[in-house]
């Protein structure tokens, strides 16, 4: 298994030598490498085995480093820097020739994020380079939100992970395009869209699913546990399946009908921050019971809830 702990100069010299460190965030752990360098993110398309079509986020420590390598930041983008980064919003910008091609699926745009976190923060601070990091997990399963979940999946192929703890957002970035003034949600994520049009007005709703994506995380099926998931009305659901081994992930409540030790509730005060938080931490657990299917129900379309319902409609989606 990986080596884990919280070695910040081990960290940059496994980065700077084209290594993948696994780096902690506010909304998922992260599988990082050198973004200008297309060894590095070769690597990591292949330890995530993902595909080369799908483009990665790239991290960086402050909004100063962002012109090193983009062409222009728009007003706006600058008034949604200062109200959420650090933070769970991710912006795409149009790419200088100095991000590797590879990392932007071949598209001339890149999708930048300054993460909330004090550890990879002081990394990425202490580095002269960015670091394209997608989710430190295998490509389309549920995202990890702890070390553990990381080493679980990836400890054999990595050399080493940065523990930071658990995610205290648990859920990924949100990311917004821009077309001259206009502010467009690609992406449903961890930052509320209704904070956002506090800062900069309405904002125009485009995340969907897609075979050939322009932004991370919109694989139609993708976030997904290896048992399959169907998201409904959960005693209907109960009744339909009855005589399975079924796994509940719910909102706020217990069911009589289901083992105690086969359900997952995501806030038993009903709060959507807090479910966000456990949304995957749920599927996992759920996910190692050797369960026939897994239950669940959406939420109320608001704040974070619209991104739990993301999720879940991709955790439903059939994997190929």
């Amino acid at each position: 298994m990986a080596k884990t702990g919280t070695d910040i100069a081990y960290s940059m010299q496994l980065l700077a030598g084209s290594a993948l460190v696994a780096i902690p965030t506010e909304t998922v752990y992260g599988l990082a490498g050198n973004a200008l360098d297309a060894r590095a993110v070769a690597q990591i398309f292949k330890v995530k085995e993902r595909p080369t079509f799908d483009p990665l986020i790239v991290h960086t420590s402050g909004l100063d480093r962002i012109p090193d390598f983009v062409e222009s930041i728009p007003e706006k983008a600058y008034a949604l820097a200062a109200a959420f980064w650090p933070g769970p919003l991710t912006m795409v910008f149009r790419k200088k020739a100095i991000i590797p091609d590879l990392v932007t699926s071949g598209m001339d745009s890149v999708a930048v994020r300054i993460p909330r976190h004090p550890l990879s923060l002081q990394l990425l601070q202490s580095l002269d380079f960015p670091l394209a990091a997608p989710s430190a997990n295998p490509f389309g399963y549920v995202s990890p939100t702890c070390a553990r979940h990381v080493d679980e999946q990836l400890g054999e192929k990595i050399p080493y992970i940065l523990d930071g703890g658990s995610c205290t957002v648990g859920i990924e970035s949100t990311i917004v395009g821009f077309d001259g003034d206009k502010v467009s949600v690609l992406r449903l994520g961890g930052c509320k869209i209704e904070d956002m049009e506090k800062v900069v007005g309405k904002v125009q709703i485009k995340a969907h699913t897609s075979s050939n994506p322009v932004v991370p995380g919109m694989l139609h099926s993708h976030y997904s546990p290896l048992t399959p998931v169907t998201i409904g009305n959960i005693p209907q659901l109960i009744r339909e399946h009855q005589g399975k081994k079924l796994g509940i992930l719910s909102f706020d409540q217990l069911y009589d009908d289901i083992p105690l030790a086969q359900q997952f509730v995501l806030s038993k005060k009903g709060d959507l921050d807090e479910a966000a938080t456990s949304l995957f931490t749920g599927l996992r657990q759920l996910d190692m019971l050797n369960l026939q299917l897994i239950i669940g129900t959406y939420v109320k379309e608001k704040g974070l809830g619209r991104a739990i319902n993301d999720r879940l409609r991709r955790a439903e989606a059939k994997r190929n």
